[in-house]
């Protein structure tokens, strides 16, 4: 199976008439992928809200499909599948009989020396797309600083996530989406809600973290009040109590053990971790970090969140959503 696995990564046949088939295919993806407001927005965010390498677009447009090739596809594999950026991960397996099926495999790999990472910097910012809907999709983001590298922060991050948590009709069970979280009670409340929920997007020494909402189009200011109000609430003392805060580490730790229940997501946590940490810290590491986490860690983090500059995306029925410079004077006196 390793030898397949290898073979697959560094001898793929990339025959013309394939790659062709493949981008048709991912033309009709792509296309499908940009009318999805959830795709859309968190595209969005990250190229209104950064500078650099993170404001390039996921969903790439038809002109960047067109001019791939087998050329560019080869180009890209020599340039990126290097030592430094492989991971082989197993799980269910003996070390020292994995490392001498794969040594042989791998050893060869070319490592490329003098590679630069891309740099990005969090700077704010608005995106706005019409569109044909009866509805306004909008998320409001802020930078979460250190990204993954910043642990404590991160993990802190994880709990307000599950504090603010929300989800849509009917929409009860997931982590972070239950009847207690601060959001979930809004969808109960305003029937012009369809859905709000609190994200995060963290890559190695950035983030985002914020809240999206489905709205009707007249509700789109009063969503954008209410979202900007949980928000402040957790970044001003006495806001959050002890038995929330416990109960938000409780599903939390919930969803951490929930994600590593499968061979497959444990494996594909040791590649992320080594490639990000250089090392795969045991899951009580971070379980530890969740049931350190006080009241004072959550509003100074949420305090120092929402003290970055503001990013805003919309799609829908964008009339009605207010100017950037009114919703980032919500946060303005935090």
């Amino acid at each position: 199976m390793v030898e397949v696995l290898v073979d697959c990564v560094r001898n793929p046949a990339l025959l013309d008439w394939e790659v062709k088939e493949e981008i048709t295919k991912l033309k009709a993806e792509l296309a499908q992928a940009s009318t999805n407001p959830e795709s859309f927005l968190l595209d969005a965010l990250h190229s209104a809200g950064y500078s650099g390498a993170l404001a390039n677009p996921l969903i790439a447009s038809e002109a960047s499909i067109s001019r791939l090739n087998t050329d560019v596809l080869e180009e890209f594999l020599a340039e990126n599948y290097t030592s430094p950026r492989i991971v082989l991960a197993a799980s269910g397996v003996d070390h020292d009989e994995l490392v001498s099926i794969a040594e042989p495999l791998l050893s060869d790999i070319p490592n490329a020396t003098g590679t630069v990472k891309p740099k990005s910097v969090y700077v704010g910012g608005e995106y706005r797309c019409a569109a044909d809907s009866s509805n306004t999709d909008i998320a409001l983001a802020f930078e979460l600083p250190g990204g993954w590298l910043k642990e404590k922060d991160y993990v802190t991050a994880s709990v307000l996530q599950t504090l603010l948590g929300g989800g849509g009709l009917f929409s009860w069970g997931r982590p972070g989406k239950g009847l207690h979280s601060r959001l979930n009670h809004l969808v109960n409340e305003f029937d012009q809600i369809k859905s709000i929920s609190a994200f995060k997007d963290v890559h190695s020494t950035t983030g985002i973290f914020g809240i999206h909402t489905s709205t009707d189009a007249a509700f789109a200011p009063k969503a954008i009040d209410l979202a900007a109000r949980e928000l402040t609430s957790l970044a001003t003392p006495s806001q959050v109590d002890q038995t929330q805060l416990d109960r938000a580490k409780a599903a939390a730790k919930s969803a951490i053990l929930a994600s590593l229940e499968s061979k497959a997501s444990a494996t594909e946590d040791m590649g992320r971790q080594v490639l990000a940490f250089g090392e795969r810290k045991p899951v009580e590491h971070l379980l530890k970090i969740v049931d350190g986490v006080t009241l004072k860690d959550v509003s100074t983090l949420a305090e120092k969140i929402i003290s970055s500059p503001l990013t805003m995306a919309s799609h829908g029925n964008v009339l009605n959503v207010p100017a950037y410079e009114t919703v980032r004077g919500k946060f303005s006196s935090k």
